[in-house]
């Protein structure tokens, strides 16, 4: 047992652990299954077609045997029954094999999914190797598979015995019968004999098949650097990407700043929020968040603002609603468009009279409407 120093194999696998052990052929397999399945499916054919195929080979056999030395050594009568052969048993041999195929491929795809890898049909030197085999026959792996062995062989043992004792009338009758009805009544109970030791070892596939998934995913597990590393090869390191990520938000906030000498209103709260509004009036859209800040940002706001000559305005509850229902660049919400219309309204109004004088203009920025849905208090 390692010491406690983050080296224990503690962490289930990644999914990028999984697939890289995919593309190398390590997916969980179940010899057991695989064989049940096969042998199962090999006898349910052998039910179906069994009857005509053993009448094809016989067919077969029986016009092979009267063949003539005239046909022997003619080579058009040797093709045609050659032909003939092929004809009487290649649909019911056919129909066995195709069902024994077709159970040797979908059994392995049913515990571990179909996977072809290159890497794993790569020739491996490391395990020619003598040691290194003994090493593996001896190991846990190897005397999983021995206390397997012995279980099947057991099992199939006494099964078998069983099956045998039970129909130990029918056999010794069996000599009695007729050749052809002995051989009928023969084939049909060998069937039946190998569907019921076949099945039986549906009991050991139950246990291997979530056993090989167990081990497929404890050969896989991580200690917790491995999950760190991956992580930093996956996603980049997490300080450079802080790093980075500083830099975008200070060049953003560079733009920002940039952006405020064109805004035509600062709307404050008044010193924990800023945010800067433009109006383009030749255009058709709403009036655009071109900067908006909190705390030591809103004091830069100000502060640039100030130094451009930008008017500032007081408005908190307006404020916070743009704020936090509008991202810099984006028009300002529709239910603000009253408000924020009576600010600019009171800007010009402001301009116009530092410009030309008359009645200085007043607004109340407490009153401005703001839909309940927008307040943020």
């Amino acid at each position: 047992m390692a010491e406690s120093t983050g080296q224990d194999k503690t962490e289930l696998p990644t999914g990028k652990r999984l697939n890289d052990a995919r593309e190398k052929g390590q997916v969980p397999r179940s010899k057991e299954f695989t064989t049940v399945l096969v042998l199962i499916a090999s006898a349910m054919a052998m039910m179906f077609v069994g009857e005509n195929l053993i009448r094809s080979v016989a067919a077969v056999m029986e016009k092979s045997f009267k063949f003539t030395r005239k046909e022997i050594f003619d080579p058009a009568a040797f093709a045609n029954h050659f032909w003939y052969s092929i004809e009487t048993i290649a649909f019911d041999v056919g129909s066995f094999l195709v069902i024994t195929a077709l159970a040797a491929v979908i059994a392995p795809a049913s515990t571990g999914g179909w996977n072809f890898a290159s890497k794993a049909v790569a020739p491996k030197f490391s395990k020619l190797s003598p040691l290194k085999g003994l090493k593996r026959m001896l190991g846990p792996q190897g005397l999983i598979e021995l206390v397997k062995a012995l279980a099947k062989f057991i099992l199939i043992g006494t099964i078998s015995a069983l099956i045998i004792w039970s129909l130990r009338d029918r056999l010794l009758t069996l000599g009695s019968q007729e050749v052809e009805v002995a051989m009928a009544s023969l084939g049909g109970l060998v069937l039946w004999v190998f569907i019921a030791i076949s099945s039986s070892l549906i009991l050991i596939a139950l246990i291997d098949v979530p056993f090989q998934n167990w081990n497929h995913i404890r050969q896989l597990k991580m200690t917790k650097q491995e999950v760190k590393d991956e992580s930093k090869d996956t996603n980049g390191n997490p300080e450079m990407k802080g790093r980075i990520r500083r830099m975008q938000i200070e060049l953003s906030q560079q733009r920002m700043m940039q952006d405020i000498p064109q805004a035509d209103v600062i709307i404050t709260n008044p010193t924990h929020y800023a945010v800067a509004l433009r109006y383009d009036q030749s255009g058709s859209g709403a009036p655009t968040v071109v900067a908006k800040g909190a705390d030591l940002i809103a004091q830069q706001i100000r502060m640039v603002a100030d130094a451009n000559e930008v008017a500032i305005l007081s408005a908190p509850p307006l404020t916070r609603a743009i704020y936090f229902n509008a991202e810099i660049g984006d028009e300002i919400p529709a239910g603000l468009y009253i408000a924020v219309a009576q600010i600019l309204a009171f800007v010009f109004q402001l301009r116009r009279y530092n410009n030309r004088g008359g009645n200085k203009p007043h607004l109340n920025t407490e009153d401005l409407p703001i839909p309940d849905d927008l307040k943020h208090n």
